[in-house]
């Protein structure tokens, strides 16, 4: 099976045409992140997607007034929850307004791994992501860190999963023969500073993911 890519933080009509032969592209609504984009925004870069690139929104923590304002300019074809959303949100969310779901997962040890076993019946995807560093500041993703990739290597979950935190076109290969998994999403791995894409790294990025 071919290795599915996202890339994440898309901010910039360059970024966006660098990830034409993604598989998703992520924009991030949240607005601590040096990566976010308002709605408006968002629904003018995705115009230059092509339409096999499934569009992903990125959100944390929001309460059905923002999605319901986000979804009259924006319409995913994913959402990712990001924050602490409990299985029955993200049910909830699900249930609403009828877009497909992908949980992250925070992961810094294998009891946060058991912990994607409650969203197995209420989520469409699951994505591993390295747990928050533990300073002001940190942000839910996009943090550039990676987790201990063996703790995914060798289990099988009732989702797709999906792999985060830290990747670049250096480690891809190597993360993918010890997780295990089918798919990666990448964000400051392809950017010269938080929030600055560089489309030659996330060419090559997907060159790299396509080669695997």
């Amino acid at each position: 099976m071919a290795l599915e890519v996202k890339i994440c933080g898309l901010n910039s009509p360059e970024a966006v045409r660098a990830a034409a032969t993604a598989d998703y592209g992520g924009f991030v609504f949240y607005e601590r992140s040096p990566r976010y984009v308002s709605p408006v925004q968002a629904a003018s870069l995705a115009g230059d997607l092509p339409k096999q690139v499934q569009r992903v929104a990125l959100l944390v923590d929001v309460d059905d007034a923002f999605l319901r304002a986000l979804l009259q300019e924006f319409r995913p074809d994913l959402l990712q929850l990001h924050g602490r959303e409990t299985p029955e949100r993200v049910a909830a969310i699900r249930q609403a307004f009828g877009i497909p779901v992908m949980k992250a997962i925070s992961v810094r040890q294998a009891e946060d791994v058991a912990r994607a076993a409650a969203y197995a019946t209420v989520a469409n995807r699951l994505l591993f992501d390295a747990k928050p560093p533990e300073r002001a500041g940190a942000l839910p993703g996009g943090n550039a860190t990676s987790f201990d990739w063996t703790l995914l290597a060798g289990k099988r979950f009732a989702l797709p999963a999906m792999l985060s935190g830290g990747l670049t076109s250096e480690n891809l290969a190597e993360a993918v023969r010890v997780s295990g998994v089918s798919a990666v999403d990448v964000s400051s791995g392809v950017e010269d500073a938080p929030g600055k894409k560089n489309p030659l790294k996330i060419k090559d990025f997907i060159k790299t993911a396509r080669s695997l």
